[in-house]
């Protein structure tokens, strides 16, 4: 596990950046504490924030040379076939020098070019400078386990693991308008784009060739999902469940190498318990860790973990919560975030790796299992609106009742209503519409309203439309429910789910790696038909079924809660001044010049309402940016001003 960044110089002016690269590696501390280093040459300078995760020979250390000095390699990731690639590479007659990944890559590329990226299983951001050449090769994995953030102007190009680093760089700092509208929909910003102008997020599965001043993008992995293929599958749902157990179980084994203490993330749901069950295959006393809830029990699923643990022996450990606890770290989150990100679910994933990392520096997850196989409500619904029948026509029908109503998540009858109203909505709606509405917490219309007139005015509606129109480029009207879980692949997973565990994981200097999400298990999740994954009675229904007999019953015989941090008790009570006095007060929002006063005052009116609906995840989005544009739109200025007066 590691941090990368570095810099690609078109001119003279250019290369005066070169002076911030340690700057720009310190920023990224916490991804790598045990060490660093840079590379410098002519043009091109690379920088590399290590933690170890593997004994590394002397000559194991980033960025690495080639012993010809031609080549030289910074690695942000983990490759889990790499032992496999390099025998074949010796067999072939090459002579290495340490036991790492990150020389079988540069290796690789040396001899195969960018092609060797499809030889990979694992999770990467990587950058190889190729001196005779003068040339830079950057690139990201399949799912978008790791991240890469690009910035490109007319003098150079940087690159880096995060925002803080290109900052450190020098970056200019002038919003996207288009991607805050985005924001204020979504809670999160859906790549290429970031909050800044110019700053790009690198696609998952894509790379970047740049020679000279040409800088060349290309698609080196789709997710192979082909309908005609699914139709053809012959293999019976029974062998369908013999596959998938294999495939997770050689998944799991390769995740668990390490010569770090390791362990799993185990919320007592069916994800992470399959990946529980699997490792304690190939490992004795694996160390297992849940967070648990103590002042908001029906979120509590410990008991669930301890049934698994003392199932295969883990040693396990449950971190208990209070809501003091929780409220302790909000801050620590939001420092860390250097874009705005408003899952406030990354609370409790911060809590839990912090805790985690003091046992151990590597953690399995069973993350990606939702999008791959249909686990979400969202993903019900959606079967449900194509299956029709009576009941969905009956929610519809009541469409007014639902507008009536009060609607609430803290509450189990104002989660119904809210629920119900979603889903009329969207059986009035076609697939796309569907989907972002169903994605969003707010709508296109009202996120705009929170925005000033000035503000409005810099939203591009058609740069909006284009890039909505991409990420639901996958949905047709006559496709089916792949199809949404192959968009859940290129939007939610990499820039929710994903970059919530990167974050928050990486805060603490713990990697996080999940076998739901190897390259062979994704493969063979898009070769299964529909009936496969859902039904009207059961969601993830091959997930449950294949490893039932792993699991204990009792999993089966429940709910799935998921977590809801507590927001709308704190913005009335431990939070309510920072709403109204400080981040969201009428002087602040007035002097910014973002917001709308009015709108921003009735966002505030609601959320004390008997009817807040999901107003409460609308102002926890407010709070995330305006804390966010504190530290790092306006302290650069105050620092500014500072030094012009001294």
């Amino acid at each position: 596990m590691c941090g990368i960044t570095g810099l690609f110089a078109f001119t003279d002016t250019g290369r005066s950046a070169l002076a911030a690269l340690p700057a720009s590696t310190d920023a990224i501390v916490s991804r790598g504490p045990d060490s660093q280093g840079h590379f410098v040459y002519d043009r091109c300078g690379l920088g590399f924030r290590r933690l170890a995760i593997l004994d590394l020979s002397a000559d194991g250390n980033q960025p690495m040379t080639d012993e010809s000095g031609r080549y030289t390699i910074v690695f942000n990731g983990e490759i889990f076939n790499f032992r496999e690639l390099r025998q074949r590479l010796v067999k072939k007659g090459h002579t290495f020098h340490s036991q790492t990944d990150t020389e079988v890559i540069l290796r690789l590329y040396i001899t195969e070019g960018r092609g060797f990226l499809k030889k990979l299983n694992g999770f990467f951001g990587l950058a190889i400078y190729d001196k005779e050449e003068d040339s830079l090769f950057i690139a990201r994995d399949r799912m978008g386990e790791k991240p890469v953030l690009i910035y490109r102007d007319e003098d150079k190009l940087f690159f880096a693991s995060e925002m803080k680093s290109l900052m450190a760089l020098g970056i200019p700092r002038k919003l996207d308008y288009v991607a805050l509208s985005h924001y204020l929909q979504l809670n999160y910003i859906p790549g290429p784009a970031t909050i800044f102008k110019g700053v790009k997020k690198l696609l998952p599965g894509h790379y970047l060739f740049i020679k000279g001043k040409k800088v060349v993008r290309k698609r080196w992995y789709k997710v192979p999902y082909d309908p005609k293929k699914v139709e053809k599958n012959k293999l019976t749902y029974e062998q369908q469940q013999a596959k998938l157990v294999e495939l997770m179980d050689d998944a799991t084994a390769r995740r668990l190498v390490a010569d770090v203490p390791v362990g799993a993330f185990l919320s007592g749901g069916i994800d992470s318990s399959v990946v529980v069950a699997l490792a304690s295959r190939h490992t004795d006393h694996l160390n297992t860790f849940s967070i648990g809830y103590r002042d908001e029990p029906f979120f509590d699923e410990t008991k669930y973990a301890k049934l698994v643990a003392e199932r295969y022996k883990t040693n396990h450990t449950v971190f208990s919560l209070t809501n003091q606890d929780l409220y302790d770290h909000i801050f620590d989150v939001l420092d860390y975030i250097d874009e705005p990100f408003a899952d406030s679910s990354a609370l409790a994933v911060y809590i839990l790796s912090k805790r985690t990392r003091e046992k151990a520096t590597v953690a399995l997850s069973g993350d990606g299992a939702d999008e791959l196989f249909a686990g979400y409500n969202k993903h019900m619904g959606e079967f449900q609106v194509r299956q029709g029948g009576f009941k969905a026509e009956a929610v519809t029908g009541l469409n007014l009742l639902w507008d009536i109503l009060p609607k609430s998540r803290n509450s189990f009858f104002g989660n119904r209503v809210r629920q119900f109203q979603r889903f009329s909505r969207g059986m009035l709606s076609g697939p796309k519409d569907r989907y972002w509405d169903w994605a969003s917490f707010a709508s296109e219309k009202d996120s705009r309203s929170l925005l000033s007139a000035a503000s409005r005015r810099k939203v591009g509606k058609k740069l909006a439309e284009k890039r909505r129109k991409d990420i639901l480029e996958n949905l047709h009207a006559d496709g089916d429910l792949n199809e949404v879980l192959l968009t859940d692949t290129t939007l939610v997973l990499p820039y929710d789910m994903l970059a919530k565990v990167d974050m928050m994981s990486m805060a603490n200097s713990l990697e996080v790696r999940p076998p739901f999400l190897d390259p062979n298990v994704v493969r063979f999740a898009f070769s299964l038909p529909v009936e496969s994954k859902i039904d009207a009675k059961m969601k993830k229904r091959i997930v449950q079924d294949a490893f039932r007999s792993l699991l204990p019953e009792e999993l089966y015989k429940r709910p799935k809660h998921g977590f809801e941090v507590p927001l709308l008790k704190w913005f009335r009570g431990e939070l309510r001044p920072l709403i109204e006095d400080d981040l969201l007060s009428d002087d602040f929002i007035e002097a910014q010049g973002v917001f709308d006063v009015d709108a921003i005052r009735a966002l505030k009116t609601q959320l004390f309402s008997r009817s807040p609906g999901d107003v409460h995840a609308r102002i926890w989005a407010l709070i995330v940016f305006q804390h966010w544009w504190k530290r790092y739109m306006m302290a650069p200025v105050a620092q500014a001003v500072k030094i012009v007066t001294q």
